[in-house]
């Protein structure tokens, strides 16, 4: 297991409580690998410890515990997305707390406080409900008449010549872009069709 902090105080606390258990084989910071649990230290989940998190995950194959005093409604998913399977709030960072978090991570399990695992209950819900309520358009991903408009535009087809080709309206045409440009974030119809391309649905 190795240990991430912002600073020395934070890094060496951690390490002194874990040091003291039986089940814990400490590392050096630089030892993050395939199998390894990494327990990281910050306030907030900013943008420079989630992009740690999903080097250490992702590129290093390690196992991540975050260890946080607050975390905003925006940041709970993208946290989750970096791989952190663990997290634990610095008020409960007990030296038992800890073990628990690091022990589940390096089994694959999941270990979130309580409230924070009802507040991501409650905002997949509400992906859920976006999504449902978009008649089956995916939060990612093309529907087939999406495809269809792509297609045509990448052929070099202005709006009037794609709403011929499909016997839509060219403002069912605007409306198909404009829909899928603004879900998936595409700047405008050359992005979203190299997104079709990268994506294999071209």
């Amino acid at each position: 297991m190795v240990v991430q902090a912002p600073d020395p105080i934070s890094r060496a606390g951690v390490r002194s409580l874990l040091g003291q258990q039986p089940v814990i084989d400490l590392l050096d910071e630089v030892e993050a690998g395939p199998g390894t649990v990494a327990v990281m230290v910050n306030e907030t989940p900013d943008e420079t410890t989630l992009s740690r998190l999903r080097r250490l995950v992702r590129s290093d194959g390690a196992r991540a515990v975050l260890v946080v005093g607050a975390i905003r409604e925006a940041e709970i998913l993208d946290v989750i997305e970096c791989g952190v399977g663990a997290i634990v709030w610095r008020h409960e960072a007990s030296a038992h707390r800890l073990v628990q978090a690091v022990l589940a991570a390096s089994r694959g399990d999941g270990d979130l406080p309580a409230d924070l695992l009802g507040r991501l209950i409650t905002q997949v819900g509400s992906l859920q409900r976006t999504a449902a309520g978009q008649a089956g358009v995916p939060l990612t991903g093309l529907v087939p008449r999406e495809v269809d408009v792509l297609r045509l535009v990448a052929e070099g087809m202005d709006t009037g010549e794609i709403a011929g080709k499909l016997s839509y309206s060219e403002r069912t045409v605007k409306n198909v872009m404009h829909g899928l440009t603004t879900r998936l974030q595409l700047r405008n119809r050359a992005h979203a069709v190299a997104y079709a391309l990268r994506e294999g649905y071209l």
